[in-house]
């Protein structure tokens, strides 16, 4: 297979490379340095040969080689290695291409203009002040001719072993190199240009690519002058599309047009950079743009630009309005930070699914993928000794929990992730309401940082913390208390004073006739002591359970047996109904245990907040019977059936059991058909 013989040294070079690979077609990288070499990603089908060569040299290889083109992609500047490229290339038949890479605009506004590097060197020498070149190694000796220029002089070069030597050469401290990949952000150059107090910023006109419009920006930023060394657009050449068009028509092979984006959604751990993934480290090093929380962008340094968006409705309108300006200039690579692991309480399923909708519209050009990070969850169980495959993991962290005390009474281990100390305080008061003084709480501070803790507390402890920090939780209860799977609580168990509550048979026939779901939202109509809907509440931590009572001392009642048994998924409601109903959320079940006379007013009100609601309904006077059966033939229901129980208890009299009746009950339960 013949292979496309690239002379690399540009951005573009690397590109068509990796484009190319892509493609399924071979190519031979020239390069001259050793850096140019590391920053190409290793891949089968590219072979590089490193090291400066003459026109001669270039013939040679040329003629040993078995190639399907030549491609130029070198720099702007590299008027030499161009004119030996097209020199060796006369009579051995190959097609030759010259990639014009992306160029910035005409004119930059502030900056003075030079049309060689001498007429530069003679106005700095007029100055005074710091200067920064960013013209690379090869042409510093025309600066650093001057003793009085050379010792103002910082200098920004490739981190290679030549650039180095070019720079000890010629005369300068290790002080006044800085060796560095680009390109840069405004940011980040405006960052260097504060630090060495540069008056004098020297450039090339270098193109998008090279990063010119933020070097220009980051001048006018600090308050320094932009020295451009200018130099006339090429004119003979070929965009990046029309070269992989024309190795198409040659290799007969396609070339897919490239994604605009390609977008990774990554987790960052903890915060600390020491603790990202491999990948996600490259990811971000390689990074044009980065996205996220505005302290997770902090201190990363794309090659365009970080904004702090981390919401779909940020993102993608970003990405659409930029997509015209990024076209034709290759791939970007767009990194979206999210904190611990992308797939763990994290917004980052949300977004991959809202991208992936943009994409299948058309509306966005682009591939995504999601890289995992280090919970904070995994680092505590590593850093107390303890496994997270057994244990509940829950999350506070900017949100409620129902029932979060009786998921630590009932779990042996439980991580809980929160936003701060108050999280923590609330913590401690949660343990006590359920009697778990005594249980170990492990708190992890500021995970993974310099300023990490392991604290070791009580309940009380809990609830006197003040240090602020972001903190997650592991709770060790020995004392666990499994919770029942059905319902089914005596009657002893409840608080009842003197307001009539539904005895327990009556009770588990009522629930069991509603026939509820696991995520079930119930109205307890005339709720009485709250004996219903506390058996109800129980069953499920996702079920909802709205308490309507019209008498003070069954609401204090309600109250009382809420707090004995823990559930925050119970709402009291003081009302009548069906007033009472108003403006609360949708009920897919609905229990009256008593209805004030007004029963007909109260199933019109629940048809027409659910029309396909469940409903059963307790009556025990014949009168309230007749009026069930007058009432109900106006709705259209079905499911309907009526039961009637009579239930007898055991009464110990001396050595003997008598049989007590309780007054019998008619269950009632119907659907309305909607």
């Amino acid at each position: 297979m013949k292979d496309i013989l690239i002379f690399a040294g540009t951005t573009e070079g690397r590109k068509l490379s990796e484009r190319l690979s892509a493609a399924g077609i071979s190519s031979a990288v020239c390069v001259a340095t050793e850096y140019g070499e590391i920053v190409l990603k290793e891949n089968p089908l590219v072979s590089v040969k490193r090291g400066r060569m003459d026109a001669d040299e270039m013939r040679a290889f040329m003629e040993q080689g078995d190639f399907l083109c030549v491609v130029d992609a070198t720099h702007p500047y590299a008027d030499i290695v161009s004119a030996n490229i097209k020199e060796a290339v006369k009579g051995l038949n190959l097609p030759y291409f010259r990639l014009l890479r992306e160029r910035g605009g005409c004119v930059a506004e502030g900056a003075i203009y030079f049309e060689s590097i001498e007429e530069c060197v003679k106005e700095l020498e007029k100055t005074s002040g710091n200067i920064l070149l960013t013209t690379g190694s090869k042409e510093l000796a025309n600066f650093a001719k001057s003793k009085a220029l050379r010792e103002r002089l910082f200098v920004r070069v490739l981190p290679s072993k030549e650039s180095i030597e070019i720079c000890e050469s010629c005369g300068l401290a290790g002080k006044q190199i800085i060796c560095m990949q680009g390109p840069f952000s405004k940011d980040l150059n405006t960052a260097m240009l504060k630090q060495y107090d540069i008056k004098y910023m020297v450039t090339k006109e270098s193109g998008k690519a090279g990063g010119f419009d933020e070097k220009i920006d980051a001048a006018l930023a600090a308050g320094a002058k932009a020295f451009v060394i200018g130099k006339e657009k090429e004119s003979h050449g070929l965009g990046f599309s029309e070269v992989l068009a024309e190795i198409a028509k040659i290799s007969g092979k396609e070339i897919k047009a490239e994604n605009t984006y390609k977008i990774t959604l990554a987790g960052i751990g903890m915060g600390n950079k020491k603790n990202l993934t491999r990948e996600v480290f490259d990811d971000i090093e390689d990074a044009d743009i980065i996205l996220g929380a505005e302290r997770m962008i902090e201190g990363y340094n794309p090659k365009i630009e970080a904004k702090p968006y981390y919401l779909a409705k940020q993102i993608i309108p970003y990405l659409e309005e930029n997509e015209s300006c990024f076209k034709d200039e290759g791939e970007k690579s767009v990194v979206v930070l999210f904190s611990g692991d992308s797939g763990f309480n994290s917004g980052a399923t949300k977004l991959y699914k809202a991208l992936n909708e943009e994409i299948d519209s058309g509306k966005l050009s682009a591939a995504v993928e999601i890289m995992p990070g280090i919970s904070s969850i995994s680092y505590l169980a590593a850093k107390v000794g303890e496994s997270y495959e057994d244990a509940r993991i829950l999350s506070i962290h900017g949100k409620e929990i129902a029932n979060l005390g009786l998921k630590i009474k009932e779990s042996e281990k439980t991580f809980l992730l929160m936003s701060g100390v108050e999280d923590v305080n609330r913590l401690g008061e949660i343990l006590e309401d359920v009697g778990l003084n005594s249980c170990k709480v492990f708190a992890g501070l500021n995970l993974s940082y310099e300023n990490e803790e392991i604290l070791e507390l009580s309940a009380k402890d809990c609830k006197s913390l003040s240090k602020e920090g972001l903190y997650v939780c592991f709770i060790k209860n020995e004392s666990v208390e499994e919770r029942g799977v059905s319902h089914g609580l005596p009657d002893s168990a409840f608080i009842r004073d003197k307001v009539p509550m539904t005895k327990e048979e009556v009770r588990e026939a009522s629930i069991s006739k509603l026939h509820l779901k696991g995520n079930s939202v119930v109205y307890d109509i005339g709720s009485g002591t709250g004996s219903i809907a506390i058996e109800m509440a129980a069953l499920s931590d996702e079920i909802k359970v709205y308490a309507i009572e019209r008498k003070p001392e069954a609401v204090k009642l309600i109250g009382e047996n809420k707090r004995k048994f823990n559930l925050d998924n119970i709402e009291i409601i003081e009302a009548y109904a069906p007033e009472g109903l108003k403006g609360l959320p949708k009920a897919s079940h609905a229990f009256i245990g008593g209805s004030g006379g007004n029963l007909k007013e109260i199933l019109e009100s629940l048809r027409a907040i659910n029309p396909k609601m469940r409903v059963v309904l307790n009556a025990i006077s014949l009168e309230t019977i007749a009026e069930i059966k007058e009432v109900v033939k106006d709705f259209d229901i079905c499911e309907d059936e009526i039961v009637q129980m009579q239930i007898s208890r055991a009464k110990k009299v001396g050595d003997y059991n008598l049989m007590q009746a309780e007054n019998p009950i008619w269950i009632c339960s119907f659907t309305f058909k909607g």
